[in-house]
């Protein structure tokens, strides 16, 4: 999975200098007053820390060498005022860094989807949208998290690391000393994990995404999963790629912390000697019991930021690993740029297609030199067997891909390649047999066939369509929610609802991917009547399997191979007895003739 991941998108650098300078240009310059705000108050609460250590010894000094308790009660008073102080710069100083990381965790989130709507549906052909799933929630708040380490390490960990250094040589240089030497190896023993950390949080990454595509391929296709009785299948495969990402947290988890015995030993030994050393003074060179409380208290705060500056790498290693994933999205180049394109002015609606050929992938044509024409408020019909290119056409003229090897396709003499995406879509309706309905209700899916449409003008839609009536029996009318993908209605209800939605657009070209395919004939019959009127004053495209659907369609296209191999009216065709009559007949029998076929009866 991780490979199939990487091959898809251009790799982007492993140093972690390239990743950090790239953030602090986009994130640090912008947000750079609220970060320092935030570091403000950690300069505040490091104060306090150290502040508190030095306290500490000369209150001893202050009870056990002067009996000074107006001196105690006077450091003690301050000790309570700082760690008061301390709590308030915590407080600030977490929320300015949570607000900040979740604006731009919701901005690279927003950044995110608008670079996938920039792209064209090619990009998607080889990707599974579990894939983005992953990006939008993984990849966007790792950015935060990089800076927020960063920040605090630098704001919190570092300052409070000085300060305490300081009072740790104010009290006592020659005990400063044999902490710092003996602490030392700790810092270098992690080094050599960052490499390894970045490969295991890749493979966590990588298999996250293989369990949210299992999960949401199986929830999608419930009813294939049940029908098919591929429960035990779908569990095995979840379970494979839990296991997965189970095992890379379990040897990310082993790496991460292999290094605390050793820093934790390290640890106790410098603290032993400390305080061997320290007694000895206190006890046989009449040393001041308040430098050596104070100096161990400084010791002892200083290991914890000790410890996490030592593990900085290791921890952005892999929170940079989120970073390169979004980043590897972000810097794509926009594959449907709209910019100094004009649009699209449709007087007639003429479409033609001249000496067209396209192929999905190399050396392997799907149109070999393709051209018909559609006409003005006609209905142009594309029939031929599976795979011969009729729904590629359909494809080309919404620009889902471009035209390849010369050819063109124009509406009203104007070339869409050379006109905005947007202006063309805008002129084109387009109902096929797979309806997609968003989730919400049918209001909002019949809407966004024109998203500024009234709720009159939703309602004058779906009565041509033959929605109203069903609509209008639900308790919530208009209201009812449609459930994910539609579910929740028929599959005619569905196709009517699309018609709705075709029909509210008030585009002049029509584009029928055989609608009624997957219907039955009462459901059918309500969809064919609606159909009918969108075919009124524009130009239509139909592709049809079934053939009664388009005999009385005014021309007629048997596409073979990528290629018109023949042309005409129903009648003619028959009359000529060739490919078209071939398919005729095998629908509805070698009986079949001009005057019994269903262009006759209806």
């Amino acid at each position: 999975m991780l490979n199939a991941l990487k091959s898809r998108f251009p790799s982007y650098p492993d140093a972690t200098s390239v990743l950090i300078k790239r953030l602090l240009q986009d994130y640090g310059r912008r947000y750079w007053k609220r970060y320092a705000t935030a570091v403000a108050w950690m300069v505040v609460g490091a104060a306090c820390v150290s502040t508190c250590a030095y306290l500490l010894g000369s209150a001893i000094n202050q009870a056990y060498i002067a009996r000074n308790f107006p001196g105690v009660v006077a450091i003690s008073s301050a000790t309570m005022l700082l760690f008061a102080l301390k709590g308030i710069a915590s407080y600030a100083q977490a929320v300015t860094m949570a607000q900040i990381g979740n604006e731009i965790t919701a901005e690279n989130q927003c950044r995110l989807f608008d670079k996938l709507l920039r792209q064209d549906v090619a990009f998607f052909g080889n990707r599974h949208s579990s894939e983005f799933s992953a990006r939008i929630t993984y990849g966007a708040s790792s950015v935060s998290s990089v800076l927020a380490i960063l920040i605090t390490s630098i704001g919190r960990d570092v300052l409070t690391l000085i300060g305490l250094i300081v009072v740790m040589f104010v009290r006592s240089p020659g005990l400063s000393l044999i902490g710092l030497l003996v602490m030392a190896p700790a810092v270098l023993t992690v080094r050599h994990l960052i490499r390894r950390v970045r490969q295991l949080a890749q493979k966590g990454y990588g298999g996250s995404t293989s369990v949210l595509e299992t999960l949401q391929e199986t929830v999608q296709g419930v009813r294939v999963v049940k029908a098919l009785g591929l429960e035990g299948e779908m569990r095995r495969s979840l379970q494979e790629s839990v296991a997965a990402v189970q095992q890379a947290a379990d040897k990310l988890a082993r790496v991460t912390n292999r290094s605390t015995p050793l820093m934790e030993a390290l640890a106790g030994a410098a603290i032993g000697l400390v305080l061997m050393y320290g007694g000895y003074r206190v006890i046989f060179q009449s040393g001041a019991p308040g430098e050596f409380v104070s100096f161990i208290a400084a010791f002892l705060l200083a290991y914890e930021p000790g410890k996490r500056l030592a593990r900085l790498n290791v921890d952005l290693s892999g929170a940079l690993v989120g970073v390169r994933v979004l980043l590897e999205v972000l810097d794509l180049p926009d594959r449907s740029a709209e910019s100094g394109k004009p649009a699209l002015k449709v007087d007639s609606g003429r479409i033609v297609l001249r000496n067209v050929n396209f192929s999905y992938r190399p050396n392997e044509p799907v149109l070999r030199g393709l051209s018909l024409s559609a006409e003005p408020g006609q209905v142009t019909a594309l029939v031929g067997p599976s795979g011969g290119g009729k729904s590629t056409i359909f494809n080309l003229l919404l620009r889902f891909y471009n035209v390849q090897g010369g050819g063109d396709i124009t509406i009203d003499g104007q070339s869409i390649g050379r006109v905005s995406d947007k202006s063309l879509r805008e002129q084109i309706a387009y109902v096929g047999q797979d309806i997609f309905l968003f989730r919400g209700s049918v209001r909002k899916n019949i809407a966004y066939g024109r998203i500024d449409a009234s709720d009159e003008e939703i309602i004058a839609a779906a009565r041509p369509a033959h929605a109203h009536e069903f609509i209008s029996q639900f308790p919530s009318g208009y209201d009812t929610p449609v459930g994910e993908h539609g579910l929740q209605l028929s599959s005619g209800q569905r196709q009517r609802i699309a018609v709705a939605r075709a029909l509210i657009r008030q585009a002049p070209i029509i584009l029928l991917d055989e609608p009624t395919a997957s219907l039955d004939s009462e459901s059918e019959r309500y969809v064919q009547a609606a159909i009918r009127r969108l075919y009124e004053d524009r130009t239509t495209l139909v592709i049809a399997h079934r053939l009664y659907t388009v005999t009385h369609a005014d021309m007629i296209y048997v596409i073979e191979n990528g290629t018109v191999v023949e042309s005409g009216r129903h009648e003619a065709l028959l009359r000529q007895g060739n490919r078209y009559a071939n398919f005729f007949y095998s629908q509805f029998g070698k009986g079949a003739s001009i005057e019994n076929s269903p262009a006759a009866a209806e």
